[in-house]
């Protein structure tokens, strides 16, 4: 049967295929690494074509050990493989257990850009070096950081800032203290969506104030916190402090801003911000326990 008819049926002259096909990609793999010029450190770099070998033809993501193919010589990555059934998308052969090892190792004498080059990362890494640099890299976009519903934006922060005003209507404030009120007419409710996001711009920077209602165990609590608008290492550099009481009483909290890389239920999860118990929350509101009102109150330092 010529390769290609046969429409992930056993191949009966596999073995011998195979033989050939590793033998002949071996000696291109071989032709091709010795032409490889690789340039500096800072984004000058040469791939003589190998880049496009190395993309996986279904995903179309950079495919890392194991890299399969097909008996034919047709290569995937491993997600792939296991998504079109062991069938190769080109020829429809049977896929076996079949590894490029001469693809893997040309890929070994690569140096490629970041994928964040356009967003100001000019760096140039080993192949297998730069998913785990992409991981961290300091000019990855970020992750919208309303969580009132599950955007997918991402972006750099005057993006992301542009966009919470924009599309989800969020407030807007200048300053480094703040005085909000929150009121819910049924305090009885969980609703485990956030109540109300409000940016600040301080010191130049972007803060978002959290608060919600959630279950915490068997018990309903509210929770107010703040997330940096940028990286961990620069929400180091402020503090904060939020603080909710009435009648004689009062809780104050005081921390340090989470970066908006830490994704809003991670934070919250954590119990990383000031924790009101429904009971206090609503003693704190006084009257005849029926209405939620707390006013929260807080500022924003930088550490010297």
């Amino acid at each position: 049967m010529a390769p290609g008819e046969s429409i992930c049926t056993e191949v009966i002259e596999s073995n011998s295929i195979v033989s050939d096909y590793d033998s002949t990609a071996e000696n291109n793999c071989a032709s091709v690494k010795t032409s490889i010029v690789l340039g500096g450190k800072h984004g000058n770099y040469s791939n003589n074509g190998v880049y496009e070998l190395l993309e996986c033809p279904v995903c179309a993501n950079l495919m890392y050990p194991p890299i399969h193919q097909c008996p034919n010589g047709h290569t995937l990555c491993s997600n792939c493989k296991n998504r079109v059934r062991n069938c190769c998308p080109t020829c429809r052969y049977d896929l076996g257990n079949i590894r490029c090892l001469a693809l893997e190792k040309v890929a070994e004498s690569l140096e490629l850009p970041c994928r964040y080059q356009n967003l100001g990362c000019h760096e140039v890494f080993p192949y297998y070096s730069k998913l785990k640099h992409e991981q961290y890299c300091r000019f990855r976009p970020y992750n919208c950081p309303y969580a009132g519903s599950e955007c997918s934006v991402t972006g750099d922060i005057p993006t992301l800032v542009a966009h919470l005003k924009d599309d989800h209507k969020v407030d807007m404030h200048d300053g480094c203290t703040f005085n909000h009120r929150y009121v819910k007419s049924n305090p009885h409710e969980v609703e485990n969506a956030t109540w109300m996001l409000t940016v600040f711009n301080c010191f130049g920077r972007q803060f978002c104030l959290h608060f919600e209602a959630f279950q915490l165990g068997m018990a309903l609590v509210y929770m107010a916190f703040l997330r940096f608008m940028g990286d961990d290492d620069e929400a180091k550099k402020f503090s904060y402090s939020l603080e909710v009481g009435a009648n004689g009483r009062k809780l104050i909290w005081q921390g340090i801003p989470r970066s908006i890389r830490d994704s809003h239920k991670k934070v919250r999860d954590s119990q990383d911000g000031l924790i009101i118990q429904r009971n206090m929350a609503l003693y704190f509101s006084g009257g005849d326990r029926q209405e939620l009102k707390l006013r929260v109150t807080g500022r924003i330092w930088k550490e010297e």
